[in-house]
């Protein structure tokens, strides 16, 4: 189907999505995805200017008068507060159709450089960022026999490569999460997917420049960077097809290589990793 009749379709209408990370980047371009389809859509993250201004550009494609978006300024690591913040919005608006959890950060960094702080605060962010939601939103999923959880992993949810000690790992525990939910609750009608984005043109993206190995860096240059909107326009397409792996751009082609060709696979990283050493 051609995104102009997807548009015109309006396949999320009636429905409401709850986007974690949704003010900058995937989840911003995921949330304008699923307002532009129909949905209405409560956007979280930490920083409230930045939730207003994404908030706006939604409601600049307005087109129907019932729908509608809202802000929540919480980290979503804090369980206390955002239960109730989320609490007050299920009162005003029912109980969301959709979660979608788009946190997460990365700090490429030499292995030798990192603490054991760094590790805590990957995992803290990128998995418990996204656990909390999942936890809050459960019980009414499950008395409802409803809801749609999707999570967003990384092409380095199913292999790692160097100066990424402190990402990785987090991004296989949320796919490890979300297989166990998936398999526990499905007699409870909620369904999952996983987003394994490979590298997006993000902020964070950006940021990551800063401190990532120089070897890293070489390596990355030979992938094609995708931009927010085109991976969150694969995202929203697989959420309605009800796909659990989304794997957008060249994460499909590495995830079907190394699930069949596993040693082929890293014998290529090693020796990327060698010529890069040697550059």
């Amino acid at each position: 189907m051609t995104k102009e009749k997807l548009i015109k379709k309006q396949p999320f209408k009636g429905k409401t999505a709850i986007v974690c990370g949704g003010s900058k980047g995937i989840g911003k371009a995921t949330a304008k995805e699923i307002f532009r389809l129909g949905g209405n859509v409560c956007i979280i993250a930490r920083n409230l200017d930045a939730l207003r201004k994404a908030a706006e550009e939604m409601k600049s494609l307005k087109v129907d008068d019932t729908k509608f978006v809202e802000i929540i300024s919480c980290d979503t690591t804090d369980i206390d507060k955002l239960k109730l913040l989320l609490t007050d919005f299920i009162d005003k608006h029912g109980v969301p159709d959709y979660l979608i959890n788009v946190v997460g950060y990365a700090y490429p960094q030499y292995i030798q450089n990192l603490t054991l702080e760094d590790f805590k605060k990957n995992m803290n962010i990128n998995y418990y960022g996204q656990l909390v939601p999942i936890l809050i939103l459960l019980p009414h999923f499950i008395e409802a026999k409803k809801g749609y959880i999707a999570n967003v992993s990384s092409i380095m949810g199913y292999f790692g490569i160097m100066g990424y000690a402190t990402y990785a790992p987090t991004k296989f525990a949320i796919v490890g999460l979300t297989e166990v939910l998936r398999h526990e609750l499905k007699p409870c009608n909620i369904h999952f997917s996983i987003l394994y984005p490979p590298d997006t043109n993000t902020i964070g993206f950006q940021r990551e420049k800063e401190t990532k190995p120089k070897e890293c860096a070489i390596m990355s240059e030979k992938t094609k960077l995708l931009s927010p909107e085109e991976v969150a326009e694969v995202f929203v397409e697989g959420i309605l097809k009800k796909k659990f792996n989304i794997l957008p751009g060249e994460a499909k082609f590495i995830w079907k290589m190394y699930r069949h060709f596993p040693k082929l696979v890293r014998n290529i990283i090693d020796k990327d990793y060698e010529k890069a050493r040697k550059k």
